[in-house]
């Protein structure tokens, strides 16, 4: 594992309880808080290490994200930085430029071309149904495009960029632009629950789209050794190793995608579209049947774990 697992104090241990519903924590929409001091969108902003500066209307436009350090990957496709009309949005407003992506999108880097061009597929044919903006992106962009993205993201390397705390305690956040989760303007804390909370380590940092800039995300008690169980031996028949299909570390293995070190929230939302049907077609079958005995808690366990590995 890369990081030092922190277990605030408390005697609590971790309960399997099969929900029947979606776990919404993991879906997140944007909620109605008012924030004392709002960021200016006509002020321009600045990163540690690079020369650039924008507007904060610039980089809360999806077709004008920002790239901070251009000199660190590529030429950006045309897709990645500036998206194609006005039905597909930039890749990198949602993804960045480091393919590391938000909590309430995904990771890309380092991701198997033709995994990511199946997902488009799937998008576009609605055997795979995402809640946003995904369906409508691949109703309308083109095969190249996809590809240009797609060679663009596995070409990245994964970057660190989870940090995994387990607890029983968060402090009170909300979902704010983007839908990222914010500490909340009044304060406090509260249960964390049977959920995962994700919260960039540094929000300044994370409102600048920053492509290196990552998250803690707080878990419940017991989860890291419950989903190392699973993901490792799987659990006398509950479901099977991930090795198997996901390669040596979870790090991929043929064009099956990498799982080790990705966002948390990103992965509960997966397994549970798995076992609920929204993603099917041929490259789902295989999990389908992998996640049918899996609980919630089980997802939650699963996930942090993955998260705590090395990318």
């Amino acid at each position: 594992m890369r990081r030092i697992v922190i277990a605030i104090a408390s005697s609590v241990s971790l309960v399997t309880v099969v929900h029947a519903q979606a776990p919404e924590w993991a879906y997140p929409v944007q909620d109605d808080v008012v924030v004392p001091s709002p960021i200016d969108e006509n002020m321009r902003r600045t990163v540690p290490g690079s020369d650039r500066s924008y507007t904060q209307a610039q980089i809360d436009n999806h077709w004008t994200p920002p790239d901070w350090f251009p000199d660190d990957h590529e030429q950006l496709p045309d897709v990645v930085a500036n998206g194609a009309g006005p039905h597909v949005r930039a890749c990198a407003a949602c993804h960045l430029t480091s393919g590391a992506g938000h909590p309430e999108s995904s990771h890309l880097a380092g991701l198997p071309v033709n995994y990511m061009l199946r997902q488009m597929a799937d998008f576009k044919s609605g055997a795979r149904v995402d809640r946003y903006w995904m369906n409508e992106f691949a109703a309308v962009i083109t095969d190249a495009a996809s590809r240009e993205a797609a060679e663009y993201f596995a070409a990245l390397e994964p970057a660190e960029w989870v940090d995994v705390v387990e607890t029983d305690t968060v402090p009170t956040t909300y979902a704010g632009d983007g839908r990222m989760r914010f500490l909340h303007p009044s304060g406090g804390t509260e249960p964390l629950g049977h959920r995962i909370i994700e919260l960039p380590i540094d929000p300044e940092l994370a409102t600048t789209r920053h492509p290196y800039s990552g998250f803690t995300a707080y878990v419940p008690l017991g989860s890291l050794a419950r989903g190392e169980t699973l993901a490792t031996t799987g659990d006398g028949g509950k479901t099977i190793p991930c090795a198997i299909c996901h390669g040596e570390g979870l790090k991929g293995l043929g064009d099956v995608p990498r799982i080790a070190g990705i966002s948390p929230l990103y992965t509960v939302r997966q397994l549970y579209d798995f076992q609920s049907k929204s993603r099917t077609g041929t490259s789902a079958a295989l999990m389908g049947e992998t996640v049918v005995n899996l609980s919630i808690d089980d997802m939650i366990a699963l996930a942090a774990y993955l998260a705590s590995l090395d990318p």
